[in-house]
């Protein structure tokens, strides 16, 4: 079983704001994220601590990117975060994923067919 790039990853969650509803947040009767883990943008939407600046680094991410990250929120993490896929994830590149690993010196995550050494 192949395991989760992002595990040794987290560059997306140290190189672009993590914005969303403010509804997400636990300040809400509904919401999972701690709200003391976010900062207001306007009045309906918030961003993850550390991450409405120009060197962006989540709050929630543990680790060093490039070698072993972690999410401590994981299980109560934002629609935006939820959302996003790893290069290939769902079958096709993600050119902000593929973006933000080459802002930490990583390359791209390869083509599955490319992994397997293009058996198709």
């Amino acid at each position: 079983m192949e395991s989760n790039p992002c595990l040794a990853c987290g560059a997306c969650c140290a190189s672009f704001r993590v914005s969303f509803y403010w509804g997400e947040t636990t300040d809400s009767p509904f919401g999972t994220v701690p709200v003391e883990l976010t900062e207001p943008l306007n009045s309906t939407r918030v961003a993850m601590r550390g991450t409405n600046q120009n060197s962006p680094h989540c709050i929630a991410l543990e680790g060093v990117v490039g070698q072993a990250t972690t999410c401590k929120i994981y299980t109560q993490r934002s629609s935006t975060c939820r959302e996003f896929t790893a290069s290939w994830e769902d079958g096709k590149p993600n050119e902000i994923c593929d973006k933000a690993r080459a802002k930490y010196g990583l390359a791209s995550l390869p083509c599955p067919a490319e992994r397997l050494g293009s058996k198709a």
